[in-house]
């Protein structure tokens, strides 16, 4: 059985199967709500979802607190590069390679041989967010960990990091 029916301006969709041993719950970006039960009874989904309540208005909390990467302004990876160079001189620290990949879960890295990576997406946050990953990266030139004296160093060149770095947590990768 599968049902489709609105709940709370989210589409819900109830697939019955006799199989499962739990009742599991999953939320999209689109805020769809996705249930998932050995049960049939209508009486039981909605006893399930009155106990989830709390736990999917926070999980929409979280999406509309997402910035998803796909709506902002794109810049060329030629653009990077630049904003690279211009802060290796300025942090005074030298990289030996960069090279540009597409990730799922990082921004950016930088090895014990100074190549730093950056990922493609990177090209579709704003402009201070970029600065922040190349800084952070940089600051790994100097400094192979994230103790108080690299996060100074990134301090020192971008006075409101934390917030940056705070920001860049808060976008999902799409």
């Amino acid at each position: 059985m599968s049902d489709t029916n609105k709940y709370q301006n989210s589409n819900l969709e109830i697939i019955v199967n006799k199989r499962l041993k739990y009742s599991y719950i999953s939320i999209d970006k689109n805020k769809n709500i996705l249930v998932k039960t050995p049960y049939q009874s209508r009486e039981f989904i909605d006893k399930f979802l009155d106990e989830k309540q709390k736990w999917i208005q926070k999980q929409f909390s979280k999406i509309d607190a997402l910035k998803f990467i796909a709506e902002t302004e794109l810049y060329s990876q030629e653009f990077i590069q630049a904003r690279v160079e211009y802060y290796s001189k300025l942090m005074n620290l030298e990289f030996t390679k960069l090279k540009f990949r597409k990730m799922k879960s990082r921004w950016g890295s930088c090895n014990s041989r100074r190549e730093i990576t950056l990922n493609t997406h990177l090209c579709r946050v704003d402009k201070e967010l970029i600065d922040y990953v190349i800084v952070h990266e940089l600051a790994h030139i100097k400094h192979m960990n994230h103790s108080k004296v690299f996060h100074a160093l990134v301090e020192k060149y971008l006075l409101n990091s934390k917030l940056l770095r705070k920001k860049l947590k808060n976008i999902r990768l799409v």
